[in-house]
């Protein structure tokens, strides 16, 4: 049903320079995989080099922890100094599903000091929501949905030059709920024939910035109808003061506005847009009438998510280190992902009113209405969107689905991921076509 896919780890360490040479500090983990039963042993594993030789003596700092910090924060698991050796280790254990990760330091003599990290996986693909979907969860998005059906979808294309004449680009805007439209560039083979092309629907991560060019040529490069759409329905290729100042006004702090009601909640006009932009895709008459992609990251995968479970025309997700998911984390005693949308009350507890608010809008709550191919990128030591959140949205997902496991990588969309997201969706789209 799911297959997991192993590539390359990216291996976070660091470097220091000392009079002598240069130290070089890592941790992995005692399994390739970086994953364990709930229950099992597992060990990280510490080695420090000076130049190309072993260092096997003095010490180096540690701590582990499950991603939570600050008064949530669990202060039983191993931490403190560990002599260095031949094989200096670190034996964790988890009884339940979720991640752990191991922090190591060495203070350089006479300079600074330098980090290395590595997670382990412990039952992951039963990590589970941390609350239920809400019992009229399907009941508010389609209110939510017939409310965009009414605003006519009208589309103002402008041409924009590209410099491979085998396709042809607009800067698009689509009508769309509150006054805010769908804003983005459109790539398209000329000449194509009616009912021939698939679609792919690029979505961004946080922050404020314009569409991407590139991303819908390269696209309609690969023979699909291809929009990318930057997050906010906001102008594509102004000058970069003009989204600096978006982001330092209006835009500031968007992804906690309106989290007390879920009317108001930035993210429903997010989550439409995507909906009304699937709208303009499918009803373009190039379209082959039955393939819909869509592909992000970090915000981005948590948009892809979304939308795979709000659309059914959907036929796969690219999904990388998404964002957005098990935002109820904290009322079940694990780390939430961004945009941590839940604070925590000053009895310490989340607070209720934002909680309720933000299981309508968390993507582990789409995942499980997604039936869609999916693919999903996961760091094992991302704190942004931490492994447990991932995973927790993953273990939803109802279609055919794969998960690339990097157990050294933080928030990050690495080419060789960008490259395995492509050929996925590439694969799709010829399974598609027969």
């Amino acid at each position: 049903f799911f297959e997991t896919l192993l590539l390359l780890p990216l291996l976070i360490a660091t470097t220091a320079r000392s009079d002598e040479g240069s130290y070089q500090l890592k941790v992995v983990t005692d399994r390739e995989t970086a994953i364990y039963e709930a229950g099992e042993s597992a060990k990280f594993i510490v080695t420090l080099t000076r130049g190309d030789q072993p260092v096997t003596a003095g010490t180096v700092s540690f701590v582990v922890d499950d991603f939570l910090t600050g008064p949530l924060a669990n202060t039983d698991y191993p931490h403190g100094e560990l002599q260095l050796s031949e094989k200096a280790e670190i034996e964790v254990k988890l009884p339940i599903p979720g991640f752990l990760r191991c922090e190591v330091t060495f203070q350089v003599p006479e300079n600074k000091a330098i980090k290395a990290t590595a997670g382990a996986g412990f039952s992951p693909t039963l990590i589970s929501p941390s609350l239920p979907v809400p019992d009229d969860f399907d009941d508010f998005w389609t209110v939510q949905k017939a409310r965009l059906a009414k605003v006519p979808a009208e589309a103002k294309l402008t041409p924009v030059e590209f410099s491979d004449t085998r396709i042809e680009c607009f800067d698009v805007e689509v009508a769309c709920v509150d006054g805010t439209p769908v804003s983005g560039y459109f790539g398209r083979p000329k000449n194509a024939e009616p009912r021939s092309l698939p679609a792919i629907l690029w979505v961004h991560g946080a922050g404020v910035g314009s569409s991407s060019l590139a991303n819908a040529a390269k696209g309609a490069s690969s023979q699909m109808l291809s929009l990318d759409m930057n997050a906010h329905g906001i102008p594509n290729g102004q000058p970069a003061a003009y989204y600096k100042a978006l982001s330092e006004g209006r835009l500031k702090d968007y992804r906690a506005a309106g989290r007390e009601d879920r009317e108001a909640c930035y993210f429903r006009g997010m989550f439409l847009r995507l909906v009304r932009a699937i709208d303009f895709l499918t009803s373009q008459p190039e379209w082959d009438g039955k393939t819909v992609v869509v592909i992000g990251h970090s915000q981005g995968g948590g948009q892809a998510l979304a939308a795979g479970g709000l659309d059914n025309r959907v036929t796969m997700i690219a999904v990388g280190v998404p964002a957005i998911c098990d935002h109820s984390g904290l009322a079940a005693g694990r780390i939430n992902g961004w945009p941590k949308l839940v604070p925590l009350g000053d009895d310490g507890k989340p607070d209720s009113t934002i909680l309720q608010t933000s299981r309508y809008f968390d993507c582990v709550n789409f995942a499980s209405r997604c039936r869609a191919e999916a693919i999903m990128s996961v760091g094992f030591i991302d704190s942004t969107c931490p492994p447990s959140s991932c995973y927790a949205a993953f273990n939803q997902l109802q279609g055919t689905k794969s998960i690339i496991n990097e157990p050294l990588m933080g928030h990050a969309a690495p080419q060789h991921i960008q490259d395995a997201f492509f050929a996925h969706v590439m694969e799709n789209v010829q399974r598609q076509a027969r």
